[in-house]
């Protein structure tokens, strides 16, 4: 999949070249250096992706994650502090017990969970969304163009700071870049 969207974005920045068009060229020479030659690319059985109607336009697809393993979650439910349900002035957030007789702190059975290393992730899949990417705040332009690379493993957050006329230059050139954008309609969308 991955391959196949790469020789496509290649043989375009060929073709493109080659017409002459005032198109920018969908892929740097790095990336082509990288990858190998465009002719390796160029003989593969999915090669041709729909070009832009408009010679102006440069969007690329947006690339999918890479393969993974299976995301497990070992627990979702949050870890309680203990008699939390029973004073309302206690917040359930998990504050580790410290008394010298505490049933919770002595694991005795029958009491409430304590967290402990082996209720973590898997690192692989550790901080990872459903869709694959791993979160990655932007607060500008050029944040964006650090995911470049790195499309099909990061997708960007745009930071909540960002007003919405940034937020429209940065979702315009993650579109360009084929970078994935968690939370695009924020701050630009309106409601009806």
């Amino acid at each position: 999949m991955g391959a196949s969207l790469l020789s496509a974005r290649v043989c375009a920045c060929e073709t493109a070249a080659r017409d002459g068009s005032p198109s920018q060229a969908l892929l740097g020479h790095s990336e082509v250096q990288r990858f190998g030659s465009a002719q390796n690319f160029a003989s593969s059985e999915h090669h041709a992706l729909p070009q832009p109607s408009d010679p102006g336009v440069t969007a690329v697809k947006m690339v999918s994650a890479k393969k993974h393993v299976p995301i497990v979650k070992k627990r979702t439910t949050r870890f309680k502090r203990h008699q939390s349900d029973r004073f309302k002035c206690l917040d359930p957030s998990w504050r580790k017990p410290k008394g010298i007789d505490n049933r919770v702190r002595r694991r005795f059975r029958g009491t409430t969970a304590m967290p402990s290393i082996g209720y973590g992730s898997n690192k692989k899949t550790r901080y990872m969304m459903p869709s694959g990417h791993k979160s990655f705040r932007v607060n500008n332009v050029k944040d964006v163009e650090l995911l470049m690379m790195h499309n099909r493993t990061y997708a960007a957050e745009i930071a909540s700071s960002v007003s919405s006329r940034k937020r429209i230059d940065i979702i315009a050139r993650a579109k360009q870049l084929g970078v994935k954008v968690t939370n695009a309609k924020a701050k630009v969308t309106t409601e009806v």
